[in-house]
């Protein structure tokens, strides 16, 4: 098993992740790159995809993916941890998306996956193990599924669909050593 499944055996993935995944035509390759880890997303996220793919048809093949398991978050425990995260959060009807996943995060034991600047910061001000896409990245290129020059290829389609990373795809191999991510 790779570094990262050993690591973070749960990944719950955010609605903004999986939507550029998508978007670039690289869902595949998110999934090919997380094989070795119990991936998950929420019955919110799914909702959300769902409603985007109106705008963007695409969107539908995140909705359906069957490597991503479904927490419903209906049980009262889990009802409870949900609302906790969304008044963190603060949120409206926009962070539900991001409550629903470190919610889920937390009740797996598991870490949460997104690129939303804000919901990181909260998350780690509540001691949440969250992280993103560049992340993700990095663990692929030290267990040897990716390349650092293949990652930033993969950065540079995501920024393209308006994805907020970090850093660019030229500058991800110097950003992932700055934060110890490689």
């Amino acid at each position: 098993m790779n570094q990262l499944a050993q690591a973070t055996s749960v990944l719950v993935l955010d609605t903004m992740v999986l939507s550029h995944f998508t978007l670039a035509d690289r869902l595949d390759v998110l999934h090919d790159l997380l094989l070795d880890a119990d991936c998950w997303t929420t019955q919110v996220v799914r909702e959300e995809l769902r409603a985007g793919s109106e705008d963007h048809r695409e969107l539908a093949v995140a909705c359906e993916a069957d490597w991503l398991a479904t927490a419903q978050l209906d049980t009262l425990d889990e009802v409870r941890c949900f609302t906790k995260w969304a008044a963190r959060l603060g949120s409206g009807e926009r962070d539900l998306g991001e409550a629903s996943v470190l919610a889920a995060a937390e009740l797996r034991g598991g870490v949460a996956i997104t690129d939303d600047r804000n919901a990181t910061q909260v998350a780690r001000a509540h001691d949440a193990r969250v992280h993103g896409t560049i992340w993700l990245l990095a663990g692929a290129c030290r267990d040897g599924k990716q390349t650092l020059a293949a990652a930033g290829n993969l950065i540079e389609a995501l920024r393209a669909t308006g994805a907020r990373l970090p850093c660019s795809g030229a500058e991800f191999p110097d950003f992932a050593r700055k934060h110890n991510l490689l």
